[in-house]
């Protein structure tokens, strides 16, 4: 008898407990999604935390308002939280490339659902108040809670978006959410007056659901096709970002979290710019360190030299490098550089990387995204560029993509600040690739200055010693106009930098 006696008690504490997993589920994957589509992941993910908590406080305002057949009006809005929630990531994908203002529709579906989960715990409370004793009754709610909570949190980055995606990692909470509404419904039948009504509203948005998880990378594949103009032959998400490739015509393009990373057109002019100054000043270099560069173009470049013996190849990404090692439009491409017996391929965080690395090169090419957030503007701060001189031979050349200087000046040359702080000579330098316009990279040296060589002795299509002398050279809108702060981890005035100036730019 006492068993059955607490049995409903264990029920509507089970549904704490997915009501915290789900409701965190929804939160991280507005976050993600956000960072997808927007970059900024530490901006994004902070406002987004800050709606949910709010919209959640207004949520147990508005409890008060509820004061009868509480049971009914929980399981009501369990079926609206499975609805909202569960298609929240497929409702943000469509509207993005359609919506003039992207933000308001991403807070609001936040703010709604923040508000129902809002709601459902304190009604839970009163719900519950009469069934168990006071002392233990909060305590027992908010244990339930917090477990769900964790599980969510360890969950969602490790399990279901590398082998879910966003949209079906949504839907199937917004599954579990109908799911335990519709168990509720039937457990409690005789203490609600709306069964019926409740089971065929729950059915029905679980049909709903069900059809949305079958045609889940249709609806993204339709997202796409609105967002890019050309047609996407490939896309994934991965643990840390949305790759997408695209196909016309004459060229294959890759976008990183909607960023376009290079065209097949005109990205030997960028990887020639980026790769054979630093290969020339280098020497005869033996040994070359790539960070960054997971589609393994800098590494083609760098094969060119018959001086070299390894290139270890560090990219975060496993998606990305596998992506361009075994996929044969993408290997022609980089000439099946990422199969090249002289490479050694690991994923790793390139800072966590040097840390622990022993070896020393006589080369580096540094081809990290663009500091659009703090996670990459760290790999680009005085504490990282101290780090990877350890794992440098005392006449070693680096070099660094540093985004445009036409657009971001200041972000441009405060890296070239941030590395002369640190102790480097720095040679700073542009070019003009069509499909991104003016783009800037810093070439860095510790024991002497640079000189222009007098010919670049490998299979080369753009650069040359009159280009190259060309590329030092910069006109006075592509120079800073004002002091510019050095770039470090307590400060990453870089990235403010490139917000601001990005963000300008992108308004017009």
């Amino acid at each position: 008898m006492a068993q059955k006696k607490n049995s409903p008690q264990l029920v509507l504490l089970l549904a704490v407990f997915v009501i915290a997993t789900c409701g965190l589920i929804y939160e991280l994957v507005a976050g993600t999604l956000a960072s997808y589509l927007l970059g900024d992941s530490v901006t994004q993910f902070s406002i987004i935390i800050g709606v949910y908590l709010f919209s959640m406080g207004v949520g147990s305002f508005l409890s008060r308002y509820f004061r009868s057949r509480l049971l009914e009006w929980f399981i009501r809005i369990e079926l609206m939280i499975g609805l909202v929630g569960g298609f929240s990531a497929a409702l943000l994908f469509l509207v993005f490339p359609l919506a003039a203002s992207f933000l308001p529709i991403l807070y609001a579906i936040v703010f709604v659902t923040g508000t129902l989960v809002g709601i459902e715990i304190p009604l839970l409370l009163r719900i519950l108040k009469d069934r168990v004793e006071f002392k233990d009754l909060v305590s027992r709610v908010f244990t339930y809670d917090y477990i769900g909570a964790l599980l969510a949190s360890v969950v969602f980055p490790l399990l279901f978006v590398p082998h879910l995606g966003l949209v079906r990692t949504s839907l199937f909470f917004g599954i579990l959410n109908t799911g335990v509404g519709l168990y509720l419904c039937s457990y409690f039948s005789r203490e609600i007056r709306n069964g019926v009504r409740l089971r065929f509203s729950g059915f029905f948005i679980l049909f709903l659901e069900l059809i949305g998880f079958v045609v889940a990378e249709k609806i993204v594949s339709y997202s796409e096709t609105l967002a890019y103009n050309d047609h996407v032959v490939y896309a994934t998400s991965t643990p840390y970002q949305r790759i997408v490739l695209t196909k016309n015509k004459k060229e294959l393009r890759l976008y990183l979290n909607n960023n376009l990373q290079f065209s097949s057109a005109d990205e030997y002019r960028y990887h020639e710019a980026l790769v054979h100054p630093a290969m020339m000043a280098s020497g005869n270099p033996r040994k070359v360190l790539v960070l960054g560069g997971g589609d393994g173009l800098a590494v083609r470049e760098i094969l060119k030299y018959p001086s070299v013996e390894s290139v270890q190849l560090v990219d975060l990404d496993p998606a990305m490098t596998r992506l361009f090692a075994t996929q044969k439009p993408l290997q022609e491409i980089n000439r099946y550089s990422l199969a090249n017996a002289k490479v050694k391929v690991t994923n790793a965080d390139a800072f966590s990387w040097l840390r622990q690395n022993k070896e020393r090169f006589d080369c580096a090419i540094i081809d990290f995204p663009d500091p659009s957030g703090f996670a990459v503007g760290k790999l680009y701060s005085t504490a990282f560029y101290r780090i990877l001189r350890a794992a440098l031979q005392p006449s070693a050349v680096i070099v660094i993509q540093s985004t445009s200087p036409y657009v971001a000046p200041k972000s441009f040359w405060c890296v070239s600040e941030t590395l002369k702080s640190t102790g480097y000579h720095t040679v700073a330098y542009h070019n003009y690739v069509p499909s991104f316009g003016e783009w800037g990279y810093v070439m860095a040296m510790i024991d002497r200055e640079y000189q222009v060589p007098d010919s670049f002795p490998v299979p080369v299509r753009f650069i040359s010693k009159a280009v190259m002398e060309q590329m030092l050279q910069f006109p006075e809108d592509m120079k800073a106009t004002t002091a510019l702060e050095v770039n470090k981890l307590n400060n990453q005035a870089l990235v403010h930098y490139f917000e601001e100036e990005w963000g300008k730019y992108l308004e017009q």
